[in-house]
């Protein structure tokens, strides 16, 4: 399982969470990919307990919330940030979303089953790769692989 180091906030002599405002858990998704935002409106519908907040990695609060993912991460997998900061993504994220989801273990045993983890990261960055091919449009196609997100801030 991949993760990335924790950062700890200390703001006035009090620890801060580095997730969002009453929501233990975050996923930082692709907003301008229309198949991720289809999946993200079934991960909203799914989270009954309303404990997952979901924003595009286009947000500009983003790089300032989660100072320690690189921003060329946004680009190559969705992330997710849980409590005290530790950090999935892509494939790794999936799983670690179907522990906290309502019955999301009746899917999540599957990467208990040998290879299937690694199978199921590798067809996942084939995707994430392939993203802007599937339900988008020829001009999500013609999108650049290497994204310079520090352009937005000028625009």
């Amino acid at each position: 399982m991949k993760t990335f180091p924790v950062v700890r906030f200390v703001i006035a002599g009090q620890e801060k969470e580095a997730c969002g405002p009453g929501r233990p858990w975050t996923v930082v998704y692709d907003g301008q990919c229309k198949v991720c935002n289809r999946l993200v409106g079934l991960l909203r519908r799914w989270d009954t307990r309303n404990e997952i907040e979901v924003i595009p990695f286009q947000n500009t609060t983003v790089l300032d919330r989660f100072p320690w993912i690189p921003a060329s991460a946004y680009a190559e997998a969705m992330q997710l940030v849980g409590p005290g900061g530790q950090t999935w993504q892509g494939g790794d994220a999936i799983e670690q979303l179907l522990k906290i989801l309502p019955f999301g273990g009746l899917l999540g045993w599957a990467f208990k089953l040998p290879f299937f983890g690694e199978l199921f990261n590798r067809f996942y960055r084939w995707f994430a790769r392939n993203r802007y091919k599937f339900g988008c449009g020829e001009h999500c196609a013609l999108r650049p692989a290497k994204l310079d997100f520090r352009d937005q801030e000028a625009a």
